[in-house]
């Protein structure tokens, strides 16, 4: 058995996990932060970041969260790169397992993120932040007068396709059926737009150039015939949608019916004392500086309880 309860413990490194650290830490609380086998999240996996406030020059990604995680130990937060395989919110203290031990909790935080869905291809691995990329938002400006590929064809999709016309010589939404699921007022605007155009009942088989170490095309495959084709292009974003990180939670705590973690009353979750924070609860955003600030609410809203508990 654990020999120590901590006030808090945060579950997840990311932009929400760090900052929840820093707030909690500068609280004298002596929070610990379980980052994961990913320290960083989904940023640690960026290159230049440009949209994060302070960095007028733009950041490196694994930089930005190597400065948050510094300032967090800086007032007092233990980080530890370990990996939570199993929680017991059903008792008080709180028991968080990991692959190396298990810890006790007076209060938990939760920011264990989204993890994006993608494609399933071994060049992926090779060329995601070279021209490949999950969020349009992020990395649209990188794209002026280039030619792009959206994959995918629900909302986010079609979304997407709207936001990088803004900045893309030619935007091309490949879906893998012969219409989209997106609703009917998104792809009214998407079908009227001249700047978009679509490539129906095909996937995408691979990206090209894994040995260049940059996206220079893509190879499709007709999903009726199986014929395929190399079509040229300077960047491919996938939007195929995002898995949040719940799978240790189910059975612990309230799920909505995407899987994200439900909260209210900002940030409180249905088990009194378990917070969550960040993309494991948004859906809508899924932005570095909305998951940080997300991360100081669940920090003040941690304190607050404990004082109200006494500690």
């Amino acid at each position: 058995m654990p020999e120590k309860t901590y006030n808090v413990i945060i579950i997840g490194g990311g932009p929400a996990g760090y900052t929840a650290a820093l707030y909690t830490g500068r609280a004298n609380l002596s929070p610990l932060l379980l980052e994961g086998l990913q320290p960083g999240g989904q940023l640690s996996l960026t290159t230049t970041v440009e949209n994060f406030p302070g960095f007028p020059e733009g950041v490196q990604g694994p930089g930005l969260m190597d400065l948050m995680k510094k300032q967090a130990q800086r007032f007092g937060a233990e980080i530890v790169q370990d990996s939570v395989t199993e929680v017991n919110f059903k008792v008080n203290p709180f028991v968080v397992k990991s692959s190396s031990g298990e810890y006790n909790a007076r209060a938990v935080i939760i920011a264990t993120g989204a993890s994006a869905r993608m494609l399933g291809l071994d060049s992926e691995k090779v060329l995601l932040g070279r021209g490949l990329s999950t969020c349009a938002t992020c990395d649209g400006a990188f794209f002026k007068n280039q030619r792009v590929i959206v994959v995918g064809g629900g909302d986010s999709a079609v979304e997407d396709a709207l936001f990088l016309k803004r900045f893309a010589s030619s935007v091309t939404i490949v879906h893998r059926r012969d219409k989209l699921r997106a609703s009917k007022i998104m792809q009214d605007r998407a079908m009227k737009d001249p700047r978009i155009s679509f490539i129906w009942n095909a996937v995408i088989d691979d990206l090209l150039d894994s040995r260049a170490g940059m996206v220079t095309g893509v190879v499709l495959r007709d999903v009726k015939t199986g014929e395929k084709k190399n079509v040229d292009c300077d960047g491919v974003f996938v939007a195929i949608g995002h898995e949040p990180n719940t799978s240790i939670f189910k059975g612990q705590i309230d799920l909505d019916e995407k899987g994200y973690i439900a909260v209210k009353n900002w940030t409180r979750t249905n088990i009194d004392g378990v917070f969550a924070c960040g993309d494991v609860v948004d859906h809508r955003y899924k932005q570095a500086v909305t998951a940080a600030g997300m991360g100081c609410m669940a920090a003040i809203d941690i304190e607050k309880y404990l004082e109200e508990k006494g500690v």
